[in-house]
């Protein structure tokens, strides 16, 4: 396939596989690399602006940077530093009675549907009334 593409493309291809950050900068901005490849064509391939894209992206896009516990554990403080345990802890405790209550009507309503009901035929309305 690449014996078909024209020798400029050929060459462009090779100056992104030397400029990872540009692969990178394409595939975040969504832009495409038509516009590279014009700046590339008009500018050539040791214009400073070039220079940003050696530098940055060095890592194959496939692999992702791995954080250690170390890393991990001081990012999770500096989440936990900016939580205000007080307003959470009112939360918790807002939750928590919310459950309460629905599982008490829950109780409520499913006590109601056991208890068999009789007709209301059956039932001696005028108990305690004298004539």
């Amino acid at each position: 396939m690449s014996d078909k593409l024209h020798p400029s493309v050929r060459e462009f291809k090779a100056f992104l596989q030397k400029h990872p950050g540009l692969v990178e900068e394409v595939r975040k901005s969504g832009k495409g690399f038509q516009e590279y490849y014009e700046k590339w064509a008009l500018l050539g391939e040791n214009d400073q602006f070039w220079d940003q894209y050696k530098e940055r992206g060095t890592a194959k896009p496939d692999s992702k940077p791995k954080q250690g516990k170390a890393e991990l554990l001081e990012r999770l403080a500096q989440i936990s530093e900016n939580v205000d345990l007080d307003k959470f802890q009112k939360q918790v405790d807002n939750i928590n009675n919310t459950i309460t209550t629905v599982q008490g009507l829950l109780g409520q309503f499913q006590s109601s549907q056991n208890t068999p009901r009789q007709p209301f035929g059956n039932q001696n309305l005028f108990k305690g009334f004298k004539d």
